[in-house]
This record gives C-alpha cells, sequence and structure tokens, in this order.
C-alpha cells in the first residue's frame, strides 16, 4: 500500500493522466481509501483498473463515496478483489448509471 499512497498522492494534482492500471498489486482497503480521497480532487482520469487486488466491501464504499464528486471517471474495474454483493450494490446504488463498473 505504500506504493499506492504515492500513485494516490499523485493523482491529487495530476492534470495528463486519464488511465491508470494498477491490476495485481495487493492493495488493500488501506490503499483503495487513498485513491478515493485522491478522486475527490483529480479531474483528469476516466479510467481505473484496481482488479486482482485485496480491496473488500469497505474499499468499494470509500470508492462510492468519492465519486459522487468525481466527474470525469467512467470506469472502474475491481474484477477479482474481495468484494461481496452487498459491497457491489452498495457501489452501483451509489453511482447509478454514470459509469462503468466492474467487480
Amino acid at each position: 500500500d505504500i506504493g499506492a499512497e504515492q500513485f494516490a498522492e499523485a493523482l491529487k494534482t495530476n492534470n495528463t493522466l486519464e488511465h491508470l492500471n494498477l491490476g495485481g498489486n495487493k492493495i488493500s482497503d488501506i490503499g483503495a481509501e487513498q485513491f478515493a480521497e485522491a478522486l475527490k480532487t483529480n479531474n483528469t482520469l476516466e479510467s481505473l483498473n484496481l482488479a486482482e487486488n485485496k480491496i473488500f466491501d469497505f474499499g468499494a464504499e470509500q470508492f462510492a463515496e468519492a465519486l459522487k464528486t468525481n466527474s470525469t471517471l467512467r470506469e472502474v474495474d475491481l474484477r477479482k478483489n474481495k468484494i461481496s454483493d452487498i459491497g457491489a450494490e452498495r457501489f452501483a446504488k451509489a453511482l447509478g448509471r454514470r459509469m462503468l463498473f466492474r467487480w
């Protein structure tokens, strides 16, 4: 999650990166929470791949909250994490139909 923290910090001030693939990097809910916080201020990222990590319901909920204020992200891939149906449902409800969500 240390590397995730560094990427998340960079995303806060990023003004060019549109796609980020961090699949298979053992990112946990701690790293997911840091990315979610960064997404509250990032206005360029369009797709984020966090598939095959160690994100649980808490991490999914943090993303859902952050994406309520983020208008640029259109695709989040959280496949092959540890998100239950309940976590996925909460995430989907928070976003409505504005983006593609894979879990």
